[in-house]
């Protein structure tokens, strides 16, 4: 899970009770939506939810330990990216005077505020879940987590040849005095805060030492016992600073505002100005400085001072700091106190019958199309495969694709490559503003036009963050094309961890669609009408409304109606107003939001017929899916847009109309089973609290099992020329 993932909420404060209009009784009028004045969550306050969310799964004692460890690691990774963009933003907003009131009606100062409180509330819990609960079930696993002076004298002497041999080389004090300014700290950087003193003056010295990120962050001493890094530099110190009495150290760590800002004015120069932003994101200004509780009031009003923070944005905390590294503790090999061993398997439509050869994908695509369900599904038998076949087979005359974020020894990248050298055409959309991606993109971008790839990085002022590929390829009876348009990534790591869908179809209009889209990327064609896309920023906020808005119509026709979405977070208000309208007119709605949602379920008069559910687990869920009763002709959306304003407005994305019977009631049956009532998630109050229902099946265990019995919960069409 990355930092897009991964209890009940405590006492955050914040969200304030619903201001309801109420009905003039006089002439008994129905207010408006508009009337509702709190009908809108804030945004970043429901993102902090979600943690929480995450947080509560590391709280869990049914679930295996190291998951519950690698938990707490994601819940730091996940805080550290929020604190580095949606705090920073805010930061930057009140400094620049552009901070105008929310939709939820809170200024940015409020937000700000109630984020400082409530993420506090969050790290302290953070904190104390791994000392009092998960430190103490590892011990009783023999996998001790320690700390210095709990040390053996034989481990504290192989740390200390550890110190000696590899560390001490890489270390560099840095001292604070008139002739050395204070260093600058690097954001997410682990750093001791040192005082020394000479014994001859006794006056005392400040001096940082960073902690490297290159060594294991929990050093381990054998028999799983485990000791943190920056306790082994503490009681060296000495070395460091020769003939200088060590007074007093602590750790500390400062998260800084990495958030992109590139001037796009000129397509051309886009590369070089987001490697020159890249430069800069290094130095950004500090947006959070996190302590162990241990600190002296004085060596933490010098890195106040010095880093120029405010108050408010200091976490005192238990150590140790930057959990981070549980990674490392999850990782040990200790498979029963881990999730039971999964293995994707190849879907049943690409698996090998009795030859050893890999079925063509071709021939299973154009028997009926293929709808893929990962990680339950094999990506590197299923869209890996049909990229590597599509750049050996000497029919295929052209390959186009987007990448928005890929794994480092990309096979993707590898085939697009072979297929260039080989002499077809392949046309690579590459988006370089991929959050947290930038460098390795920059880098897949280059690799790729020197191989001869034609590469684009879209249109200016909008992310393509759509998931789209079309093969070109001349057959018998003339050229078909062949395309895949998903709600992930195209990189084979994350397929493993991340739940999304894709569709593998020769279904005529939409390939059309995928070839106009395309054309609009890499040229000046400018064509908006599709037949079985919905496009952003032209279409697909206006086309969900519309789909809402005929529910309605349904309805009120006495016709079946109902509007069901699985989406990773929902925020733009138009969308919510619309959900808003339909359940106002008595249509069901039922939403399943893995991250921020800013819509308020169950307010009599306004959201009666709405609810929402959350669900996390061992996979991120990331698919988005739009369904609609159609008045008893069902219409089913997959794709890579959430119902956020940037998705909507700033990007460019994709949903695909579903073909086929089969494949609208395979994800029908994965819906329903989401929204099952004895399915484990967390359901949204009115007042923005979550609470955890007692379901007994898990969503992703339940599809798990089913995928080792051989029954699909998601599976293939019938082509439809």
């Amino acid at each position: 899970m990355t930092a897009e993932m991964h209890a009940e909420p405590g006492p955050t404060p914040a969200e304030h009770p619903i201001d309801v209009v109420p009905t003039d009784e006089a002439t008994d009028e129905t207010p408006a939506i508009e009337d509702f004045k709190d009908r809108f969550l804030d945004r970043e306050l429901s993102w902090l939810r979600f943690n929480e969310r995450v947080l509560e799964l590391a709280e869990d004692d049914s679930l295996p330990l190291l998951e519950r460890a690698r938990f707490l690691a994601i819940f730091t990774s996940n805080l550290d990216e929020f604190f580095m963009v949606r705090v920073a933003g805010l930061k930057r907003r009140i400094a620049t005077g552009l901070a105008v009131r929310a939709a939820s009606g809170l200024m940015p100062r409020d937000v700000l505020e109630r984020i400082w409180t409530t993420a506090r509330e969050l790290s302290e819990r953070h904190a104390a879940v791994l000392r009092d609960d998960l430190v103490p079930s590892l011990a009783e696993e023999g996998i001790q987590l320690v700390r210095w002076a709990d040390l053996e004298p034989d481990e504290q002497q192989q740390c200390k040849t550890l110190f000696r041999d590899r560390i001490f080389p890489v270390l560099t004090p840095l001292a604070v005095d008139p002739a050395h300014p204070f260093p600058y700290i690097s954001g997410l950087s682990l750093n001791l805060a040192v005082v020394v003193r000479n014994p001859r003056t006794g006056k005392e010295h400040f001096a940082r030492v960073k902690v490297p990120s290159n060594f294991d962050r929990f050093i381990p001493l054998g028999n799983a016992r485990f000791v943190p890094l920056e306790d082994v530099i503490s009681a060296r110190l000495k070395r460091l600073f020769p003939g200088m009495e060590v007074v007093e150290a602590h750790t500390f760590r400062v998260t800084r505002n990495e958030d992109l800002e590139v001037e796009e004015d000129d397509a051309e120069n886009l590369l070089a100005a987001l490697e020159k932003e890249l430069l800069r994101r290094k130095f950004g200004p500090p947006v959070r400085l996190e302590v162990e509780e241990s600190i002296t009031p004085a060596v933490l009003e010098l890195l106040v001072s010095e880093l120029d923070i405010s108050s408010e944005e200091v976490f005192r905390l238990p150590g140790p700091l930057d959990l981070r590294g549980l990674h490392g503790i999850a990782d040990l090999a200790r498979e029963e106190l881990k999730y039971p061993a999964f293995l994707p398997s190849t879907h049943a439509r690409l698996a090998e019958v009795e030859s050893a050869a890999p079925v063509d994908v071709f021939k299973a695509v154009r028997r009926r199309d293929v709808l893929l369900h990962h990680p339950y599904d094999s990506f590197s038998t299923s869209v890996q495969r049909f990229i590597e076949q599509a750049a050996a087979d000497p029919h295929v005359l052209a390959i186009k694709q987007t990448l928005y974020r890929t794994s480092g020894d990309s096979p993707i990248i590898d085939a697009l490559i072979d297929a260039a050298e080989a002499g077809k055409q392949v046309l690579v959309l590459v988006e370089i503003k991929a959050r947290f991606d930038e460098q390795a993109n920059i880098r897949w971008a280059r690799k790729l036009e020197q191989s001869g790839c034609h590469v684009v990085y879209g249109l200016v002022g909008l992310k393509t963050h759509c998931k789209l590929a079309l093969v070109v390829r001349d057959e018998p009876d003339g050229i078909r094309r062949y395309a895949h348009i998903g709600t992930g990534n195209y990189n084979p790591k994350t397929s493993r961890l991340y739940e999304d869908l894709g569709l593998l179809t020769t279904n005529p209009e939409i390939c059309e669609d995928v070839a106009h889209l395309f054309n609009n990327l890499s040229g000046w064609s400018r064509n908006a009408q599709y037949n079985e896309l919905l496009v952003a920023p032209d279409s697909v906020r206006s086309g969900l409304v519309e789909l809402v808005d005929a529910e309605i119509e349904h309805h009120r026709a006495g016709l079946p109606a109902r509007i069901r979405i699985k989406a990773n977070s929902i925020v733009d208000e138009q969308l919510i107003d619309a959900l808003y309208r339909a359940s106002r007119a008595g249509v069901p709605v039922e939403l399943l939001i893995r991250g921020i949602c800013a819509l308020r379920p169950g307010v009599p008069g306004l959201s009666d017929n709405i609810t929402v559910r959350s669900i996390l687990g061992r996979f991120l869920e990331h698919s988005r899916v739009f369904w609609f009763a159609g008045g008893g002709d069902p219409s089913a959306w997959i794709g890579s847009a959430d119902m956020m304003h940037r998705n909507l407005d700033r990007r460019v994305e994709a949903l695909v109309r579903l073909p086929g019977e089969e494949s609208k009631r395979a994800v029908t049956e994965l819906l329903d089973l989401a929204y099952d009532d004895d399915t484990q998630a967390w359901l949204l109050e009115p007042n923005g609290e979550w609470r955890r229902n007692e379901g007994t099946v898990h969503l992703q265990a339940a599809l798990i099992e089913r995928q080792r019995h051989g029954h699909r919960p998601v599976s293939s069409a019938p082509n439809r020329r």
